[in-house]
């Protein structure tokens, strides 16, 4: 299967020509680049360049918010990594839900990854201006998540629905519900 293949729907179908893989929508990885080049733009500019929205620096000095970015920052990296690990360095065959790894604790390791990698680098120079596109971005990648996972519904039926009862979307901690009986 072609790589580039896309159904009636506009998601891409397969994925390096694996059938374990399921496809995403047509247009995510490039809203993920168009986005990550917006956001490094405004947060160049504003954070180094005009500043004209890092007024809290003022208050929350760098040796404070640039730890807590950096902890961010190196969270975001482990997650991306080990999620693309499990994912393009595992074949499932048959095709399968992934359940393990960082996939444990969360459905979307790798975009949660893209997101905390916008937060670290928005609380290491608390520009506002960048914060606000972040929403913006966060909001996409809410989007892209709930496609695909419509997408891993249609193959994977009660598996899949029972992975998502037992693991949140974005949240590093697993779901504790009361068994009903």
């Amino acid at each position: 299967m072609n790589p580039e293949e896309v159904d009636i729907k506009g998601h891409k179908m397969g994925h390096h020509d694996r059938e374990d893989i399921i496809g995403e929508r047509k247009f995510s990885d490039i809203g993920q680049l168009i986005f990550l080049v917006l956001f490094l733009v405004l947060w160049v500019l504003d954070s180094f360049v005009f500043q004209f929205s890092t007024f809290l620096t003022a208050y929350i000095p760098i040796y404070i918010s640039a730890p807590i970015g950096g902890v961010i920052l190196l969270l975001a990296g482990f997650l991306a990594f080990k999620a693309h690990q499990k994912v393009f360095d595992e074949i499932r065959d048959p095709p399968e839900v992934i359940t393990t790894g960082v996939f444990k604790y969360v459905r979307h390791p790798m975009y949660l990854g893209a997101i905390l990698l916008f937060l670290g680098l928005n609380v290491i120079t608390l520009s506002l201006a960048s914060l606000g596109l972040f929403v913006i971005i966060v909001i996409f990648y809410e989007y892209i998540a709930r496609y695909e996972e419509k997408l891993l519904i249609a193959n994977f039926g009660e598996d899949y629905e029972n992975y998502k009862t037992a693991t949140r979307r974005w949240l590093l901690f697993p779901r504790f519900r009361k068994k009903e009986n």
